[in-house]
């Protein structure tokens, strides 16, 4: 079951851009524009983690972190607090009153997920698998290491997170353009043949004697991975 993430923050463009980020890391997400909504869908449903903004409309972001410290149904919840405050007193404050992490807008969407990821793992270690292993391919995210049949495979950091994400969904067909948005990031202008260099250069390193090529090409739609 993919872990579940909260987002309370009433600015449309941060909420998309966390959910685009959170989604593509395979989290699911709802989200919440104020305070009370936040609350209420907490009890509802309690998320395996909150992204929550400090200043947040009818109950503040800092209020619904004391809150659901006190209710013994929520008192573990990991908790990410965002805000625009920098100050060394607020990040005291924020992290006194249960915050388990404190980022600053604006905020790297790499970092934030990096940090989302840290906190499920310290707190809840059976949501984040650091180990990917689809058939002789053994994936290591900890350690970024990559081995087929027991032996080293030496891949670049992108071609890591290709291999990370094909293992995550294999059978699936990528178009080039959703490998370029997932691997490389919306934000970032490459041409689409880049995705075929690199899937070369994966295909390269994942190569063995007596071992199938785990990368399919699908004639006009893109690639798809498969190793059994």
């Amino acid at each position: 079951m993919r872990p579940y993430i909260l987002v309370a923050e009433d600015e449309a463009s941060v909420v998309e851009l966390l959910k685009y980020n959170l989604e593509k890391e395979d989290f699911e997400t709802a989200a919440a524009i104020d305070g009370d909504e936040a609350l209420m869908m907490i009890e509802e449903r309690t998320p395996d983690l909150l992204l929550l903004d400090w200043m947040l409309p009818k109950v503040p972001g800092i209020e619904v972190c004391r809150r659901v410290r006190a209710r013994a149904e929520t008192a573990n919840l990991p908790i990410i607090m965002l805000t625009a405050r920098s100050e060394e007193g607020d990040r005291i404050r924020g992290l006194d009153t249960g915050a388990d992490d404190y980022v600053t807008k604006p905020f790297s969407t790499t970092e934030l997920m990096a940090r989302v990821r840290a906190v499920l793992r310290r707190i809840r270690p059976a949501l984040v698998e650091d180990q990917v292993e689809v058939g002789d391919i053994k994936i290591d995210r900890t350690g970024h290491t990559v081995s087929r049949n027991g032996q080293n495979v030496h891949l670049g950091p992108t071609e890591f997170r290709l291999l990370d994400y094909f293992m995550q969904h294999p059978g699936r067909v990528f178009s080039r353009e959703q490998l370029l948005d997932t691997v490389w990031g919306s934000d970032v202008y490459v041409e689409a043949r880049t995705v075929d260099v690199h899937v070369g250069r994966l295909r390269k390193a994942l190569r063995q004697e007596g071992t199938k090529d785990p990368i399919r090409t699908v004639r006009s739609a893109g690639y798809a991975f498969k190793n059994e």
